[in-house]
């Protein structure tokens, strides 16, 4: 689940504005803390981006991962509703797989009498397509 573009545009702006905190300290100064900074924002998105990946027998999100023969339904939520699941609805047992950059979630039951999380709720651009993808007979994971 990658950034949005806003948030994309955003690292370069920070970068510039570092940069230009930098001026009086002259320009190659400022290179040095423009691409410092550009490299910091692009590595640390890229890192606190999870992957959320479904096979024939698991569903992994993030560093977790949970058997497909444990999860009942799965349920895309976007706008208003995928609001309502992260906020007013919200299970605190729930697992969570959460990026403020995408809109829409996935709320997937989870079966196992022994596992005390009720389900796990993923962000996600494309929530009916990974909803789809958690449906019985099917394993093809879904593009970020």
């Amino acid at each position: 689940m990658w950034p949005s573009l806003g948030t994309w545009v955003a690292a370069p702006a920070l970068a510039s504005l570092s940069g230009l905190a930098a001026a009086p300290l002259g320009v190659g100064v400022v290179v040095v803390v423009v691409v410092a900074v550009a490299a910091v924002v692009v590595l640390g998105l890229v890192r606190n981006s999870p992957v959320v990946v479904v096979t024939d027998g698991e569903l992994r999100a993030g560093g977790a991962r949970i058997p497909r023969s444990e999860l009942g339904a799965a349920t895309g939520y976007d706008g208003e509703d995928a609001r309502r699941q992260r906020g007013p609805v919200l299970d605190a047992r729930a697992h969570l797989v959460m990026r403020g950059w995408a809109d829409g979630v996935v709320r997937v039951e989870v079966l196992d009498p022994e596992d005390p999380t009720p389900y796990w709720l993923v962000s996600t651009h494309r929530p009916a397509d990974l909803a789809r993808a958690l449906q019985p007979g099917t394993g093809r994971p879904p593009r970020r």
